[in-house]
């Protein structure tokens, strides 16, 4: 258990500086841009990367429940210093999902009380595929890590049919033949490589 606990800090640390480099890349004119997330600008995309960061100190090292915070993170939350406001979520996510103990936790998501683990898993997927999304939107490389792609691979292969129900992600497409580790994680979630 320790290693795996090490390992999913590791893998949340590296999914933190990918999406963290994609955010300083951002040039001043690109924050209204589309992104292959449909909804959302560049901004939109960060914005909400940020504030699934801003809910982990409190949900994981506080013990708070969805209905304690409520609202605190709706909206903008990056201000007017998208980057700084990031890099603050993050680094404070990561200390929160660092703490001693704090993996061994549960936490009340908007589904139900979910082991820690597991928040911290979805939250690493998160931040991997958004990752090649602000890629894709601001020209950046797009190639992602291979040990990120992978374990995101193995974290939303489970249940990746089902987010598509929710109405908050595409359905999964084919991937091409001969497709790579990379290619089948953005198929799985409705993305075009």
């Amino acid at each position: 258990m320790e290693n795996d606990v090490a390992t999913l800090l590791t893998r949340h640390t590296e999914a933190l500086k990918l999406f963290s480099e994609r955010v300083h890349a951002v040039r001043a004119d690109q924050w209204d841009d589309p992104t292959p997330c449909t909804e959302w600008s560049v901004r939109d995309l960060v914005n909400h990367l940020t504030a699934e960061q801003l809910w982990v100190p409190d949900l994981v090292s506080d013990g708070a429940s969805i209905e304690d915070i409520g609202d605190a993170y709706d909206g903008d939350v990056l201000g007017r210093h998208p980057r700084a406001t990031w890099d603050a979520a993050a680094r404070d996510a990561r200390k929160a999902f660092g703490e001693p103990g704090a993996l061994a936790r549960t936490v009340e998501l908007s589904y139900g009380e979910t082991p820690v683990v597991a928040y911290c898993a979805q939250m690493i997927t998160d931040a991997v595929v958004h990752s090649w999304d602000l890629a894709r939107a601001i020209g950046a490389p797009e190639r992602l890590p291979d040990a990120l792609v992978i374990f995101a691979l193995d974290e939303v292969t489970p249940y990746a049919s089902a987010l598509a129900k929710t109405g908050l992600f595409a359905p999964p497409i084919e991937p091409p033949p001969g497709d790579s580790h990379q290619t089948r994680l953005l198929a799985l979630l409705g993305r075009r490589a």
